[in-house]
């Protein structure tokens, strides 16, 4: 594979030094080389202006989610409505539905700098329950998705097979089961085995929640993961309710249910954990957990605002995800995290956007699986996102201030160029799919009763 030189006008390196003129060289999608501050690059360099960070990371994402954007929030909506909403298209989606949406969703990821998606998949069987003839057809699906729309990722693969403590699935439900810990494990095992050799695709394990998967088979959950080396997932004290569900059914939080269960570790993320004791921030910081915020999502459900502060604090590394895909922001996402915690305290300087740019890159990458990716170093996957500081949020942005103007101001629409494992997938704002809006707008029309919708 040829040589690929880039010039960096600044870029944001491991140091947290920010480069001008940055020669950047790759070979075979990884970096060979990178010579900050004015090496005279060789003829032919490709030139990438603003600020170049490394690949971000959408860490929690539910695709199909994308067609509900507008669509939930009449009569004023409440999570419960959402939930209608969300269902009614789940029982809609067909594996070729679902490959239309969930690629132009993916290349929606790619225009806002995401190299990487952690999709939360649970959309595993026909809208009955009944398996498709390749039981894993729709991650298949998925996959190819993904690999059209030029991203890496992680399929989280989501075991769920409860509707709550002591409640059968039911309804569309159906299609979101396989009707033991076992029977998932069984089939994930296939899933897995088609992608051991894929250098872009991490099949990984989620457990939906705790009300979702019962508490001895969080422990068959947790067990696949650490026996394959691959990310743990699960949804944790996204509301109150769950928690005082957990506190009835268990006794605990459902922190402490899934490190009783041994799913609370380096390999695990919960998403959201908005609602935690002091007691579960510390078992968290203590495995050395990672935490996954979606403040656009958390904002859209009133799901509430996390302690993003105190898991830091405590040891605990942090990602970011688009979730319901309210919002495609990766940047709000970040400043979510500090901007909110603002509101909540009265304080400002929680977050500062070294600490918020960590979480979009380096340790949302690791939480996918990708360890080798989110910095631009020697030897790391060539993910480079190039961010324009001359548009009408980032204009007046200096050397110094680039990376907080950005974190704090900048936006998907000033995502120019991206580059994902060597391979240029975003230019000048245009994806090499093409108009991507055209293709969510058809995806999402086919999917919806767009005249009741």
């Amino acid at each position: 594979m040829p040589v690929s030189t880039y010039v960096c006008e600044l870029a944001w390196l491991p140091s947290g030094d920010v480069g001008r003129d940055v020669v950047v060289e790759v070979e075979d999608g990884r970096i060979r080389r990178v010579e900050p501050d004015g090496t005279p690059p060789p003829r032919g360099a490709e030139r990438l202006g603003g600020i170049v960070l490394p690949g971000l990371a959408d860490a929690h994402s539910h695709a199909f989610h994308r067609a509900l954007r507008g669509r939930t929030h009449r009569d004023r909506g409440s999570f419960w409505t959402w939930r209608t909403h969300m269902y009614g298209l789940a029982e809609r989606l067909d594996p070729d539905g679902y490959l239309a949406l969930a690629r132009a969703t993916f290349a929606e990821s790619a225009l806002a700098g995401s190299t990487s998606v952690g999709e939360f998949h649970y959309l595993h069987h026909a809208p009955d329950g009944t398996p498709y003839a390749d039981r894993n057809q729709m991650g298949h699906t998925l996959v190819d998705a993904a690999r059209d729309a030029g991203v890496r990722l992680a399929l989280l693969d989501t075991c769920y097979l409860a509707a709550g403590f002591d409640q059968p699935l039911e309804g569309v439900q159906r299609r979101f089961g396989d009707g033991s810990a076992d029977a998932w494990v069984e089939r994930v095992d296939d899933l897995a085995t088609s992608y051991l050799d894929a250098d872009d695709v991490v099949i990984g394990a989620a457990g939906h929640s705790v009300r979702a998967v019962p508490r001895d088979d969080i422990a068959t959950v947790a067990h696949w993961a650490r026996s394959m080396g691959v990310p743990l997932h699960a949804h944790v004290s996204e509301q109150p309710a769950e928690n005082a569900a957990c506190l009835a059914a268990h006794g605990v939080t459902p922190t402490a249910l899934l490190h009783d269960a041994g799913a609370i570790g380096e390999h695990t993320t919960a998403v959201h954990a908005t609602h935690l004791t002091d007691e579960d921030v510390a078992l968290l910081g203590g495995a050395r957990a990672t935490v996954c915020l979606c403040p656009t999502t958390e904002r859209d459900l009133a799901d509430g605002v996390g302690r993003a502060g105190a898991l830091v604090e405590a040891g605990v590394r942090l990602s970011f995800g688009s979730d319901s895909r309210a919002l495609v922001e990766p940047f709000e996402e970040a400043r979510g995290a500090e901007l909110d915690l603002r509101l909540a305290t009265l304080e400002r300087g929680h977050l500062d956007a070294p600490a918020l740019l960590q979480a979009l890159t380096v340790d949302g990458q690791a939480c996918l699986g990708f360890p080798d990716a989110g910095r631009l170093a020697v030897g790391m996957r060539a993910d480079l996102v190039a961010v324009r500081l001359d548009s009408v949020r980032t204009a007046g942005a200096t050397r110094n201030s680039a990376p907080d103007t950005v974190v704090f101001a900048g936006a998907a629409a000033d995502v120019t160029d991206v580059v994902v494992d060597g391979r240029r997938i975003v230019r000048d704002g245009v994806h090499v799919l093409g108009d991507v809006g055209r293709l969510l707008a058809d995806a999402i029309a086919a999917v919806t009763d767009v005249a009741g919708a």
